[in-house]
C-alpha cells in the first residue's frame, strides 16, 4: 500500500469521522439556538421603536394640523419671509412658538421656509423654552436633531395660506432609547450620539460599528465579547442618523454552554486518544525518514554542496523514489556547475593571455599574479568565495591595459609624466569594460582598486587603509611581487630576498602591513637564497609553467613601476 493511501487511512479517516459527526451536531444546535435568541431580541426592539414612532407621529400630526392654522403664527411667518432680518417679525414668530410649546409640551419647535432654511426656533433649555440661536445651530425639518447632549425626534407639517405654501412647522420631543428593550445605539455619521447601555465602551463600539457600514447585520468585538449588530429598519434619517441594535452573541449562547461542554468533552477525549495512537504510528513510518532527508538538505544549504542519498536503505517506496530523483537532479546540477566553472576560467585565462601577449616581457604576468594571490588567500584562510574573487580578479586585474597604446606599454625606456598619467587610467578602463558584462561584478573592485596605497597615495580614488577592499589589497602585493622579480627592458628583476626587503619597507605605506607580513612569511624570507629546491617562488613558477631563472638586483627603491603593475 502506497504512502499516500496509508497516510489517508491512518491519519485522516478516524479524525474525519469522529470530529465531523460531533461537530456537525453541535454546530446545528448552536446556530439554531443563537439565531432564535437574536431574532427574538431584534423583533422586540423593532416593535418597540415602531410603536414609539407611530405614537409620536399620530399625536404630533393631529396637533400640528391645528397649530398651523394659528393666524398670529402665519402673520409672523409672512413678515419674516418679507424681511428675514426684521427683529420684530422674528420676535413675533418666536413668541408664538414659545406659547405653542408651553401649552402642548413640545421640547423643540422650528419654523422654516419652503426651501428648508430655518427662520426661527425654540428649544427647552435650562428648565424652560428659549429662543434658539440659528446662527450657531441649523436644525433639520425632519428626522433627528442633537443639541447639548440631547437628541430630538422631529416631525414636520406644512404651513399653508390658502393654496400658497409659506413653509413648514417642525416639532420634536426627546428621543429616549431607554424605552427600547435590549441594547441600542443612535449614531450620526459614525459617532454614537446616545445609547441605553450603561458602561458601553463608546470608542470601541464606534470603531466596530463603522466597519459595518450600511450592512443590515454584522459582528463586532467589544470588551473581548462578540456582538451582533442589526440595522433597525426604517430608522435611517436625514443628517446621517441611524439606529442599530447590539446583541451579545456570547450571552445568547449561554443557555447551551452546558451542552457544548459535554459534547466537546467526549469528542475531545476520543480525538486525543486517536491522535496519540496515530501520531506514534506515523512518526515511525513517515516522520523519521523525511526528517533525515531534511537534515541532510539543511547541511547542504550551509556547505553549498548537494548531498547524495542512499535510497536503498529506505523501506518506503515514495522516499526511495524521492531520494533517487534528487540524486539524479543533483548530479546534473553538479555537472553543469563544473562545466560552467571550467568555461568561465578558460575564458578568463584566455583574456589574460591575450593581454599579456601584447608585451613579451609581461607574458604570463596575470597567471603568476593569480597564483601568488591565491597562495596568500589560502594562507590567510579566507572563505571560498573570497578566495575565488581574489584568484579570478588577479587574472583580470590588468584588463584595462587593452585601452592603452602599444607605444606606451612596450616603451623600452621609463615613462614620461604624460605617459604615466595615461597608464594610470587602466584600472578605470578595466572597470568600465567588465561592469557591463554579467557575472564579472564580484571582480570589479580588484580590477579598479589594485593600485590603491595603504596611506591613501594610490590611484584612481586615493583610498586609505581598509577603505580598499581586502581582495584588491591582496592582489596589489602579488602584482608588486611579480613586477619586482620579473625582468623588464629598462631593468633587471630583483632577487627574492631583495624583493621581500622592499615589501617590508613599504608595508604600512603602500601595502597592507598585515598582508605584507603573511606574504613575507609565506615565501620564507629568513631561508638562504641558495636553497632553490625549497624556494616557494620556484615552486610557484614551476606550477604556472615559467622557468625559475635567478634574478639579479637592480635597485631596491619602489616595489612597482606604474607600467609594470
Amino acid at each position: 500500500m502506497r504512502l499516500a493511501t496509508r497516510t489517508f487511512l491512518w491519519s485522516i479517516l478516524p479524525f474525519a469521522v469522529l470530529l465531523a459527526g460531533s461537530f456537525y451536531a453541535v454546530q446545528n444546535r448552536v446556530l439554531l439556538k443563537v439565531r432564535e435568541n437574536l431574532q427574538s431580541s431584534v423583533r422586540q426592539t423593532q416593535e418597540s421603536l415602531a410603536i414609539m414612532r407611530s405614537r409620536t407621529e399620530q399625536r404630533d400630526s393631529r396637533v400640528l394640523r391645528v397649530v398651523t392654522q394659528n393666524p398670529a403664527l402665519k402673520a409672523g411667518v409672512q413678515l419674516m419671509l418679507g424681511d428675514r432680518s426684521d427683529p420684530q417679525a422674528r420676535a413675533t414668530v418666536e413668541d408664538q412658538l414659545l406659547e405653542i410649546g408651553g401649552e402642548l409640551g413640545f421640547d423643540f419647535l422650528l419654523v422654516s421656509d419652503v426651501t428648508g432654511a430655518p427662520l426661527a426656533a425654540v428649544m427647552f433649555q435650562e428648565g424652560r423654552l428659549k429662543a434658539l440661536d440659528l446662527a450657531r445651530q441649523q436644525p433639520p425639518r425632519q428626522g433627528y436633531f442633537t443639541s447639548d447632549g440631547r437628541t430630538f425626534q422631529i416631525t414636520s407639517v406644512p404651513i399653508d395660506e390658502g393654496s400658497e405654501n409659506l413653509g413648514a412647522l417642525s416639532v420634536g420631543e426627546r428621543f429616549n432609547l431607554s424605552a427600547v428593550p435590549g441594547t441600542a445605539v443612535l449614531m450620526r455619521n459614525g459617532k454614537i450620539v446616545e445609547t441605553n447601555a450603561a458602561g458601553l465602551p463608546l470608542a470601541e463600539a464606534e470603531s466596530g460599528l463603522r466597519g459595518c457600514g450600511e450592512s443590515s447585520e454584522c459582528e463586532i468585538r467589544l470588551g473581548g465579547a462578540t456582538y451582533v449588530s442589526t440595522l433597525m429598519q426604517g430608522e435611517t434619517a436625514a443628517g446621517g442618523y441611524v439606529v442599530r441594535s447590539l446583541e451579545s452573541l456570547d450571552a445568547a449562547m449561554g443557555p447551551i454552554q452546558a451542552i457544548l461542554r459535554r459534547v466537546f468533552l467526549f469528542a475531545g477525549l476520543g480525538a486525543l486518544a486517536a491522535a496519540v495512537l496515530v501520531s506514534g504510528l506515523s512518526s515511525r513510518s513517515i516522520v523519521r525518514p523525511i526528517s533525515g532527508v531534511i537534515d541532510r538538505l539543511h547541511e547542504s544549504a550551509k556547505t553549498g554542496e548537494l548531498p547524495v542519498f542512499d535510497g536503498s536503505k529506505e523501506r518506503i517506496q515514495e522516499i526511495r523514489d524521492l531520494t533517487e530523483s534528487f540524486n539524479r537532479a543533483a548530479a546534473s546540477i553538479r555537472d553543469g556547475q563544473e562545466r560552467l566553472l571550467r568555461a568561465n576560467v578558460e575564458f578568463i585565462e584566455s583574456l589574460a593571455s591575450a593581454l599579456d601577449a601584447r608585451d613579451p616581457y609581461t607574458a604570463g604576468h596575470s597567471r603568476r599574479v593569480s597564483q601568488y594571490a591565491l597562495s596568500v588567500a589560502q594562507a590567510m584562510r579566507l572563505s571560498p568565495a573570497q578566495t575565488q574573487e581574489i584568484r579570478i580578479g588577479a587574472l583580470l586585474h590588468d584588463i584595462g591595459k587593452i585601452g592603452i597604446t602599444d607605444a606606451i606599454l612596450q616603451k623600452p625606456d621609463r615613462l614620461t609624466p604624460e605617459e604615466d598619467r595615461v597608464i594610470r587610467q587602466h584600472p578605470s578602463i578595466g572597470r568600465r569594460i567588465l561592469e557591463s558584462v554579467r557575472g564579472f561584478h564580484p571582480f570589479l573592485d580588484v580590477v579598479e582598486l589594485h593600485h590603491e596605497n595603504w596611506d591613501g597615495t594610490g590611484y584612481p580614488r586615493g583610498l586609505r587603509a581598509e577603505e580598499t577592499p581586502l581582495a584588491a589589497r591582496v592582489v596589489k602585493i602579488a602584482d608588486a611581487w611579480d613586477a619586482m622579480t620579473s625582468d623588464r627592458p629598462y631593468r633587471q628583476g630583483m632577487s627574492r630576498n631583495q624583493a621581500l626587503a622592499v615589501l617590508r619597507k613599504v608595508a604600512g605605506t603602500q601595502m597592507d602591513p598585515a598582508i605584507a607580513e603573511v606574504f613575507c612569511t609565506l615565501w620564507g624570507a629568513d631561508r638562504p637564497e641558495v636553497e632553490r629546491e625549497s624556494d616557494a617562488l620556484v615552486r610557484l613558477s614551476a606550477a604556472v609553467g615559467e622557468p625559475a631563472q635567478p634574478l639579479q638586483p637592480q635597485d631596491a627603491q619602489l616595489p612597482v613601476e606604474q607600467r609594470d603593475a
